[in-house]
């Protein structure tokens, strides 16, 4: 079968390998459909700064085979898997800092979800890490509950009022997603920057927000005229160009709350004004990955139709075109969100 890896800096390998074996306890899961992820991209083009250099983690599919001992799956069963699996019961665990969990990072799908096939360990079938998928929802939207899930661990970490502002630096498929979610919880005046046109015009299609150029002279005048002169009442950084953090400190309120989102490449560095920061009591809140109960919410919220995924994939390519897939969501010029497929599966 076949299975994408990084062999190196910004190069991509399709490698054909042996099927891996269900153990006991375990599932195999053919691949219908896989998002492609800004942290696959940081793995490829720059200095990813966890341990894991496995791509793929946005996953959904079929189970093929069904190990020894599980009881609540059986082959043909639709499912979407998470890659990352908790012990629940540890100190961060019990302090609601599931991603920082030993076992989270330790766990892993094999030997990735750009594969063909993969295995799902016993632990991630007993412990949650499998939701069955209804047939009214497509693999492709399946395959967005992992990054929707992030999304919504992120606004959980911050207070929020009904009528609200925010604005999202990054336009992103990710970017996109927590201004679905703004909308969803109910803010009123939305924003988002970016660089891209590309991805500014098509967040303007959806209606919920206003597209401002990062580089426009007159945003903070803009976001002034329409925040009664305070800034807005939260930040999302969904780039990790730090730049961005620099721009969401100044645009934000007295007392408001800056969410530090996107992916920033190993030890990187920026020149704060810490007396900015201090001086406005301006609250800032890392948010990395998602846990299960972050992705049963993000089920629900797709299942429901309250959060339209669909409408951010804009390319899919086959598993065997993963090298150019990558290379276009890297370049990013016209795209969103990108699937990859597996067409061994419609065979």
């Amino acid at each position: 079968m076949k299975a994408v890896y990084v062999r190196g800096p910004a190069d991509v390998e399709i490698r054909t390998i042996e099927k891996p074996t269900v153990g006991r306890g375990e599932i195999s899961v053919k691949m219908h459909a896989c998002g492609v992820c800004g942290s696959d991209l940081e793995k490829i083009y720059g200095q990813y700064s966890q341990p894991s250099m496995r791509l793929g983690h946005e996953p959904s599919g079929t189970i093929s085979q069904v190990g020894e001992n599980v009881k609540d799956f059986k082959k043909g069963n639709r499912v979407f898997v998470h890659h990352h699996v908790p012990c629940y019961s540890c100190h961060f665990c019990l302090h609601g800092n599931e991603t920082m969990c030993q076992k989270y990072s330790e766990t892993n799908l094999s030997p990735c979800g750009l594969a063909e096939e993969f295995v799902v360990p016993e632990w991630h079938v007993s412990h949650g890490g499998v939701i069955k998928i209804p047939d009214t929802m497509s693999f492709d939207e399946a395959a967005m509950i992992e990054p929707l899930a992030c999304c919504v661990r992120a606004w959980n970490k911050i207070k929020i009022k009904k009528g609200d502002s925010a604005a999202i630096f990054g336009a992103g498929p990710t970017g996109m997603m927590h201004v679905m979610l703004s909308k969803v919880y109910g803010l009123n005046e939305i924003f988002c920057f970016d660089v891209n046109d590309f991805r500014l015009s098509f967040a303007k299609k959806f209606q919920i927000t206003e597209s401002i150029k990062s580089t426009d002279s007159m945003a903070h005048e803009k976001i002034l005229a329409k925040t009664q002169n305070r800034g807005i009442d939260i930040a999302i950084v969904a780039t990790g160009n730090l730049s961005a953090i620099t721009q969401a400190i100044e645009f934000v309120r007295k007392g408001g709350t800056v969410v530090l989102f996107g992916v920033p490449s190993k030890d990187a560095k920026m020149q704060l004004d810490v007396s900015m920061v201090y001086s406005k009591e301006i609250t800032i809140v890392p948010s990395y990955a998602a846990s299960e109960i972050d992705t049963m919410v993000a089920f629900k919220l797709i299942q429901e139709n309250k959060v339209e995924v669909k409408k951010l994939i804009t390319h899919r390519f086959d598993l065997t075109e993963s090298k150019k897939a990558l290379e276009y969501a890297h370049q990013g010029n016209d795209a969103m969100k990108i699937i990859i497929t597996n067409s061994e599966t419609l065979n």
